[in-house]
């Protein structure tokens, strides 16, 4: 059973997070603050904070945090994650989901939802510009098939085209990534971000 208090601004969101953990068979409530009374590092008897606090709280417990938001902005994000809050969710986030990253945060795990991870992968990934002549989206999505481990038949038969324009996508892949080999473009997409496994 994972111990969870609850931190809101607001009685009634702090009310509906509540409601939240006490629906879950695998969390208890452990407590809830009004997250605006608190003042400096305060410990909780609780295993997880499921916090609704605005924007980045400037003082955090000494407990992995879910932090409820209202934006995907990487830049919120990010900010989040840096503090070292190592769950970040929608403030429209269902039951399920905000159980789901309790449990993963409790185990050590950082949860994002996959529109934030998308903006975050993408400022960190380094610039496909940096290639002469630039994959177009068919050949980014027949590179990530071949990443995939997939034969030229299954990945003609996923995109449903024909094998013969599968092994023209592959060797213009291969002609801008100056690769002799298959392998060898997969790593040099890797490299340049153009593939993420």
């Amino acid at each position: 059973m994972i111990r969870v208090v609850v931190a809101a601004r607001s009685s009634v969101v702090r009310a509906g997070l509540e409601s939240v953990v006490r629906s879950s068979s695998s969390l208890e409530l452990a407590g809830a603050v009004d997250w605006a009374l608190m003042h400096g590092s305060t410990e909780f008897e609780a295993d997880v904070m499921l916090l609704d606090a605005g924007d980045t709280p400037p003082e955090l417990p000494a407990l992995p945090v879910v932090l409820l938001i209202d934006t995907t902005d990487a830049t919120l994000v990010t900010a989040a994650l840096r503090s070292g809050i190592l769950g970040v969710l929608s403030r429209e986030a269902t039951a399920e989901e905000i159980e789901s990253a309790i449990q993963a945060v409790n185990a050590g795990l950082v949860v994002v939802t996959a529109g934030s991870l998308t903006e975050l992968l993408s400022e960190l990934r380094p610039a496909a510009e940096a290639l002469a002549a630039p994959l177009s989206d068919r050949e980014l999505e027949v590179l990530n098939l071949i990443a995939e481990g997939h034969s030229n038949k299954l990945i003609a038969q996923s995109l449903g085209i024909s094998e013969h324009t599968v092994k023209t996508h592959v060797a213009s892949i291969l002609a801008k990534l100056e690769a002799g080999s298959r392998t060898e473009a997969v790593s040099q997409a890797i490299r340049r971000g153009l593939v993420m496994l």
